[in-house]
């Protein structure tokens, strides 16, 4: 690592990653649309698995609605194609409908298909156009119609539950299905609350962000009375945990980047105040290893999966998801922190070129071997760079889109891989590729984006869409029947940040170390020991 990050190269980088999203873009448009996802090696669409009901991990996600294009649409724009977004917003008014026999998670529904409609209609919307020119001839808001539409199919996952915590399934022609299940996680739950309070504030109905406020609160009040951390699994019904797992990965992760977000967006004080409690209990409970990132003895710092009610360590592996995490701690202020722990997932991708699904520390080995083309990562070292400026990062980012290429690349767009360690393919390319890992990428590498100098401000869901963090999102005209907000509910403007528990800030990273590794290199070696790395 040598400090400085030449422009050409960085210029380089950014034309490879614009090239990773069309051989992917282009292959699904060629190979597989209308249907939702490409199968790369064999170079044919999927959708749903009709034959197969059970089949979840596809039938959560497909719901026979073009999900690759309509998740992509921002990406084309965040990526100046103008032509190319105009052409594709056109194809989803014209040919996607929502009127479809299909079961699909209310979580996946909402944070694929309606935050890209959303964050799509915001920028068409734009009267700035930062950028290029991406507004659409004649266009009467159909994409928010359709998000519309869409929402309103969800919306029976919010009846007939006795906690306000909704179904995680429903059938977008005839609701919740009989032999539904009553047991849901916490971040599939309680993560719907930055697209359906985006959606109720652009169409002036409470309805959307009502329910999804109320699931929050729900889930919130559930939370165990010693320790303050929710599990990973609860009953909708009951209110019982039946998962009693806390931690940052897979069941939980985004609820705790929506109370975030959603303060944000919103700035409703309670989100606040929700996050800033969340955020103190998982330091007390699920942090282990030194206090400080940067300084003193110890085991680096890693979080961990403990038992809700004891805070008792349940088992010895992390998994790929919670290397979100870092990128959430840039948003308060947390950099430090987000330094160490940003560093052991980085760590783990180079010894095995990508992310393991779960990887057990203790044994230093993958616990399940295979990689989706997960964006979290990616993610997190975006934001550390522009928290930071440090060109390590770029340098991350090189050796990302790097792996992608050598490992991931198929005949026909980029290929899950089935075993980190053997690195053989699986045939699916999640849309997610598309909509988070190559934009992420692509900006990491793009310093005069629009996204990063038109002085607007901008936040990304948690499916990576991007919505302009804007004066209307904070004026709700319901104040008055939000669960639980009587009179008292304050307002809080933008800078009135002030998180609790810190001794650090935004501005700690000082510029002298702007050249240097951003930790101390024999930490960097103790991370790198832990996993095995040498």
């Amino acid at each position: 690592y040598g400090g400085a990050f030449p422009p050409q190269l960085r210029a380089r980088l950014r034309d490879a990653a614009r090239g990773m999203f069309v051989f992917g873009y282009d292959s699904y448009m060629r190979h597989a649309f209308p249907r939702d996802e490409l199968d790369p090696l064999h170079c044919r669409g999927r959708g749903p698995d009709r034959h197969d009901p059970s089949n979840l991990n596809i039938n959560d996600v497909l719901g026979n609605y073009s999900l690759t294009l309509i998740d992509a649409l921002d990406t084309l724009a965040v990526m100046g194609n103008s032509s190319e977004f105009q052409k594709a917003v056109k194809l989803v008014i014209d040919t996607v409908s929502f009127d479809k026999d299909s079961t699909v998670q209310v979580f996946e529904a909402t944070i694929r298909v309606l935050g890209s409609l959303l964050s799509a209609h915001i920028i068409i919307t734009d009267t700035k156009q930062p950028f290029g020119d991406m507004t659409i001839k004649d266009y009467d808001n159909e994409l928010l119609h359709m998000a519309h539409d869409l929402a309103v199919r969800l919306l029976p996952a919010f009846e007939n539950t006795k906690t306000g915590i909704p179904y995680p399934r429903v059938n977008l022609k005839k609701g919740v299905p009989p032999d539904s299940n009553n047991e849901t996680c916490t971040a599939g739950a309680g993560s719907l609350l930055v697209e359906f309070g985006i959606l109720s504030r652009l169409l002036g109905d409470s309805t959307f962000e009502w329910v999804a406020r109320r699931a929050v609160k729900a889930l919130w009040s559930l939370r165990s009375n010693n320790t303050g951390l929710l599990g990973n699994v609860v009953n909708i019904q009951t209110g019982h945990w039946v998962g009693k797992q806390s931690g940052l990965g897979a069941g939980l992760d985004s609820f705790y980047e929506y109370l975030l977000k959603s303060y944000i967006l919103f700035g409703e004080k309670e989100d606040l105040e929700m996050f800033n409690d969340a955020y103190r209990n998982i330091q007390n409970h699920l942090r282990r290893g030194r206090e400080a990132c940067n300084e003193g003895e110890g085991d680096p710092p890693l979080y961990v999966n403990v038992n809700m009610f004891t805070g008792q360590l349940m088992n010895t592996w992390i998994d790929s998801l919670q290397a979100f995490f870092p990128g959430l701690q840039v948003l308060i202020g947390d950099v430090e922190d987000a330094i160490c722990l940003h560093a052991f997932y980085y760590a783990i991708w180079k010894r095995y070129g990508a992310l393991p699904e779960r990887y057990n520390w203790q044994l230093q080995a993958p616990d399940v071997p295979f990689y989706p083309l997960r964006p979290e990562l990616v993610e997190s070292t975006y934001l550390l760079y522009q928290a930071t400026k440090n060109p390590f990062y770029l340098h991350v980012g090189m050796d990302i889109l790097q792996s992608l290429e050598k490992y991931t690349k198929a005949k026909c767009g980029y290929a899950t891989l089935h075993h980190v360690v053997e690195k053989t393919k699986e045939d699916r390319m999640e849309s997610f590729f598309l909509s988070e890992t190559c934009k992420y990428l692509y900006l990491l590498f793009d310093e005069e984006n629009p996204l990063h100098k038109s002085g607007n401000k901008y936040m990304f869901t948690t499916e990576g869409h991007v919505v302009s963090v804007d004066e209307r999102f904070r004026n709700s005209l319901w104040q008055d029947i939000l669960p639980g907000q009587g009179d008292g509910a304050e307002k809080t403007k933008p800078n009135d940040f002030k998180a609790v528990n810190f001794t650090s800030n935004c501005n700690r990273v000082p510029d002298e170390r702007r050249y240097l590794l951003p930790l101390k290199s024999n930490y960097m070696r103790q991370i790198d020991r832990m996993v095995g790395l040498i």
